[in-house]
């Protein structure tokens, strides 16, 4: 690489480290080439991204980040597994590590709080963004069909009690 390859690397890695909501980092010496592609895959479908960079590159990008903390972590053969969602690029990680043996992660950063091994496991455990979505519109949602289911039960007991009534006399 030449100076302005390694210039345009280094913004965007910067780029990465400043609107990623996660950037685990990992060792993935061994991996094959299927597997890494099965990597970037699954994190593709989480909407997130695998970056492999020189380390010294990565530092340099590192460098006045929200997660700058993570430079020590950078040593040998790195990957980035990073996301916009604080919970996805971590889950894919631990889920893909899970899976394969040969890829270790190392630890981590959410922001300006750096992550360690148990961190990023820590973090895995938590619900996604869509999750978390989800269950506040389960909540929203449920005290209104409670109401509705309210409002209508006394008619349809109203309902049913007429019934019987009407055949009642209807059998008399």
């Amino acid at each position: 690489m030449d100076r302005a390859q390694k210039e345009k690397v280094v913004e965007e890695l910067g780029q990465i480290f400043e609107s990623s909501g996660v950037v685990v980092v990992a060792h993935y010496a061994g991996l094959t080439v299927a597997e890494m592609q099965d990597l970037r895959a699954r994190m593709r479908e989480a909407g997130g991204s695998v970056r492999v960079a020189k380390n010294k590159l990565a530092k340099i990008a590192l460098e006045g980040k929200p997660c700058a903390s993570i430079a020590d972590l950078l040593t040998g053969m790195t990957v980035l597994t990073y996301s916009e969602d604080p919970v996805a690029a971590a889950k894919v990680a631990e889920g893909f590590a899970k899976d394969n043996s040969k890829f270790e992660i190392l630890g981590g950063a959410m922001g300006e709080t750096a992550l360690d091994r148990a961190g990023v496991k820590a973090v895995s455990d938590m619900p996604s963004r869509e999750e978390l979505i989800a269950s506040i519109a389960g909540c929203i949602g449920a005290p209104a069909s409670n109401i509705a289911g309210a409002i209508g039960a006394p008619a349809s007991n109203i309902a049913s009690i007429l019934s019987t009534i009407e055949e009642r006399a209807e059998a008399a």
